[in-house]
């Protein structure tokens, strides 16, 4: 491995989840409880050693041996790859547009304000 792209690039969001307003609007409560159990997951990372992880881990990687995906982890774990909580900062959108831009793949720029909606996300952060 050359480079790391969480080290080299900041918090880069890979995983998101998205809704039309009229879902967003109509269950709001499993909307949250779902951002929740992601958030308990997230907090399970910066609570655990990587060697607890990757037991967890393990099944969804079958092909994979322990001993790798622990280094793995190992890895992740000591380049702080994973944020505190789930909340999708400005500077983070702006960062994957940028890299989608340069990729050649962002047709147009989208305004932070019109995509991004951080409730559910904080409401579970805290």
């Amino acid at each position: 491995m050359v480079a790391s792209l969480g080290e080299a690039s900041g918090y880069v969001p890979y995983t998101a989840y998205s809704v039309k307003k009229s879902y967003l609007a109509e269950h709001p409560d499993t909307l949250q409880a779902f951002t929740n159990a992601l958030q308990k997951g997230m907090e399970y990372v910066k609570t655990h050693t990587p060697e607890e992880i990757a037991k967890v881990i393990q099944p969804q990687f079958e092909e994979t041996d322990l001993e790798t995906i622990t280094a793995i982890v190992t890895r992740y774990y000591e380049q702080d790859t994973w944020k505190d909580n789930l909340v999708f900062e400005k500077e983070s959108f702006d960062l994957l547009q940028n890299i989608l831009q340069e990729a050649g793949e962002l047709p147009a720029w989208t305004p932070y304000e019109e995509l991004v909606n951080t409730e559910f996300a904080t409401k579970a952060a805290n």
